[in-house]
């Protein structure tokens, strides 16, 4: 069975979500015949880099776009001749993907220098996708370079990276640069609703919502979370608790109480809380972790409202309404000196044997 993440994965420019700029740059290129020989995809993962990178790889050799002069000016791939069908199942001999966690010596960029001034199997063109290409070898990405100075007109060479900072800038200077957004929450969301629908997953919006927080911003990881659950519950109904307890990880609601209760400066009630997440056997340094995120929108929102518009991205509206209320209440001191404590017990949560002395210890120095 396909995996929920493969299935729904998009196929063509249009269903990018989130990334509508370097969708619409992109099928103005594939219009006017105009696709760069080295590109430069770059953002955080799950964002739909590699995906782009093979959506690319099958505009520049569909067969329809070849014939069919009205299709060709939608700037897409049909998704139904032998090339797009090809490539869709990675087994297209003229597109070759390549990880560069695994392949970042300069021998595997000689191999690609060689084989890249061979005329194209199949296709017309050939498309080299280079994944994690900031994990090249010094040496690697110098023999790199002349292929990027000097393409053949039947190359096409795609560099995907999470870390573009980790570039040389002789590499980045030869390509065309596309920045891949991080997706909103309710971007995710939203997709996981609509998998969830087709599946017949019987799934609750506020258990689709902690999914796709723990996503954290990557679709492709909300998607394979979604997966995981869904396997595991078998038909039934999910609601919040279930996916609590498969990863571990307290909810938004969870997190904002105990935050309610610090700002309320109750130490006793805060203390037995945070023992009750303890006892449910949830990650307490995920949640000391999801504290400090959470006080840093609450402080941030204080002193500047505007931000809304940012976190509403982050956030459902209820959320939004909740993080509001609390940082209309706040002492904004006493929030700085909490989040530095947190931040403290955070270094130390990590490997601590003991993980929640450490939180304990900071909300009793902040609320005693």
């Amino acid at each position: 069975m396909l995996a929920i993440y493969r299935k729904y994965r998009p196929k063509i420019l249009s269903d990018l979500l989130g990334q509508e700029a370097v969708s619409e740059l992109l099928k103005n290129a594939g219009r006017l015949d105009r696709l760069a020989h080295a590109y430069l995809f770059y953002g955080p993962k799950g964002s739909g880099k590699t995906t782009t990178a093979r959506i690319i790889a099958k505009i520049a050799n569909c067969q329809k776009r070849f014939s069919d002069a009205a299709f060709k000016k939608l700037g897409e791939p049909c998704n139904e001749c032998q090339a797009c069908l090809e490539i869709d199942k990675g087994s297209a001999m003229d597109v070759i993907e390549i990880d560069a966690a695994s392949n970042r010596g300069i021998d595997e960029i000689r191999d690609i220098k060689e084989s890249i001034r061979v005329s194209p199997a199949a296709y017309h063109y050939k498309v080299y996708i280079i994944d994690e290409a900031h994990q090249l070898t010094k040496d690697a990405f110098n023999a790199l370079l002349k292929t990027l100075e000097e393409p053949p007109a039947h190359a096409i060479l795609i560099l995907v990276t999470t870390e573009a900072e980790k570039m040389p800038a002789t590499i980045i200077s030869r390509t065309q640069r596309f920045h891949f957004k991080r997706l909103a929450l309710k971007t995710i969301a939203e997709k996981l609703k609509s998998i969830s629908e087709t599946e017949s997953i019987k799934i609750s919006d506020e258990a689709v919502e902690l999914i796709a927080e723990a996503g954290g911003g990557s679709m492709r990881d909300a998607e394979s979370l979604l997966d995981q659950i869904a396997s595991l519950k078998s038909g039934k109904q999910i609601d919040i608790n279930d996916v609590e307890e498969i990863i571990g990880s307290v909810s938004f609601s969870k997190t904002s109480k105990l935050a309610e209760l610090l700002i309320n400066r109750d130490l006793a009630a805060g203390l037995e809380y945070l023992s009750k997440i303890n006892e449910g056997g949830y990650n307490l340094t995920q949640l000391n972790k999801d504290l400090i995120h959470y006080f840093r929108r609450v402080l941030a929102l204080k002193f500047s409202p505007e931000l809304e518009n940012h976190f509403s991205r982050e956030l459902t509206d209820q959320e939004m309404k909740t993080i509001k209320k609390h940082s209309q209440a706040i002492d904004a001191e006493k929030t700085v000196r909490l989040i530095k404590s947190l931040i403290e017990a955070y270094t130390e949560m990590r490997y601590s044997p003991f993980a929640i002395v450490p939180l304990e210890v900071a909300i009793i120095e902040n609320l005693k």
